[in-house]
């Protein structure tokens, strides 16, 4: 590896672990016991877990298939299709809630319908915020898994359907488990972005404790009455994520064997 190429990675490594060092230097670890021990702070990570776990496990559910189509199919217009699909990787999360709430809010595409038919309101309620989580986390698991389906090499799938399996058993038997680093460090990425969701929550779902204030709701709400108290939340944030990823993330999705 050329020498060269340490200063720029040192520069993007440290401009990536700055902030979080400045976030523990200023925190008040006096304090910190009380700050995230507090009944908001609890409730609001209860939260966050819960409505990430389920944002993840529709991820899984429908991003999947998803990935399958965008990775092995031949439809038309599918350069276009995956461009829709990752459009919440570079669309700012606010504007992602606002379509979202102008879809199944009241008044929405689908939401109206909703509320007429059925009665039912998403918008402001913990759905939403599941929703606005699936939205934007969706797309990390999508391009991870597609990317596993396109390098995983077709060939075992090749030798199954000689032998008589039929394409659905292939699949479950074959692809999945070739696949399956792929899966879970997608599903790993997804779960992380889905904790650390704001924009589009705010837009979408407000910031009702109990029910929507997420631990990044009550981050900024707390950054205007207690410092303190949001850089310790800031650091809690910083801590769950490290450890899903680090901890749940499969070694194979960082090239080690």
């Amino acid at each position: 590896m050329p020498r060269w190429l340490w200063l720029p990675a040192v520069a993007a490594f440290t401009l990536v672990a700055l902030p979080v060092v400045g976030l523990a230097l200023e925190a008040d670890w006096a304090r910190m016991p009380e700050l995230l021990l507090s009944e908001s702070a609890l409730t609001a990570l209860r939260l966050s877990l819960e409505t990430a776990g389920i944002s993840t496990l529709l991820c899984v559910l429908f991003g999947g298939p998803l990935a399958a189509i965008l990775a092995r199919s031949r439809l038309p217009g599918l350069r276009v299709l995956r461009s829709l699909v990752l459009l919440p990787l570079v669309l700012p999360p606010v504007v992602g809630g606002l379509a979202l709430l102008f879809t199944v809010g009241r008044t929405g595409l689908i939401g109206q319908a909703l509320h007429l038919w059925f009665g039912i309101t998403i918008p402001f309620t913990t759905a939403a915020v599941i929703l606005a989580q699936t939205f934007v986390a969706m797309p990390f698991l999508v391009v991870s898994l597609e990317g596993a389906l396109r390098t995983a090499g077709q060939r075992y799938e090749a030798v199954a359907a000689t032998l008589g399996a039929s394409a659905g058993l292939v699949f479950r038997r074959v692809t999945v488990p070739l696949v399956l680093p792929g899966l879970v460090s997608g599903a790993v990425l997804a779960f992380a972005r889905a904790m650390g969701e704001f924009g589009a929550t705010i837009a979408f779902a407000g910031s009702l404790e109990g029910t929507t204030r997420t631990l990044p709701l009550l981050v900024y709400l707390e950054r205007e009455v207690d410092i303190d108290s949001a850089i310790a939340l800031s650091l809690m944030i910083v801590v769950v994520s490290l450890l899903v990823i680090v901890v749940l993330r499969p070694r194979g999705a960082e090239g080690l064997r």
